[in-house]
């Protein structure tokens, strides 16, 4: 399970300095310049633009680890049928590359190293999911 308390927290001080800057510039465009308008909304807008600095240099890490990635593969279920094999193919972006060949027929998830493969068989039913030319 990932957690997401990093990823609340930016968005949460992105809201909250977005919010200070509207109140801050309400307060000084409804009651004109008066120094007490001044007094309060300056403080409001400063205060919004800094908690949004702070929201734009956080980092946008999930704490998602590289061994996690590398061991993500999709779960094995069956697809509907549509008038021919359905199959569904997820390959990694990252090295080291990998292909996962799920058949729609028996739910078979087979992982590959590299890329797709030009054509595909499936080893349980022995459908042939596709073939390019």
């Amino acid at each position: 399970m990932v957690s997401s308390s990093r990823g609340n927290t930016r968005v949460n001080l992105a809201i909250s300095g977005w919010a200070c800057i509207v109140i801050g510039s309400g307060i000084i465009l409804s009651s004109g310049t008066s120094g007490l308008s001044l007094a309060i909304a300056a403080p409001i807008s400063i205060s919004g633009i800094v908690l949004l600095m702070a929201a734009i240099g956080m980092s946008n890490e999930e704490g998602i680890s590289i061994e996690e990635v590398h061991a993500w593969s999709p779960e094995e279920d069956l697809l509907p049928d549509a008038g021919g094999p359905m199959y569904r193919i997820d390959t990694t972006l990252i090295d080291p590359i990998r292909t996962t060949i799920l058949c729609g027929r028996c739910g078979n998830l087979e992982m590959i190293e590299g890329r797709r493969p030009s054509m595909y068989r499936c080893e349980i039913c022995e459908v042939d999911l596709w073939e390019e030319e």
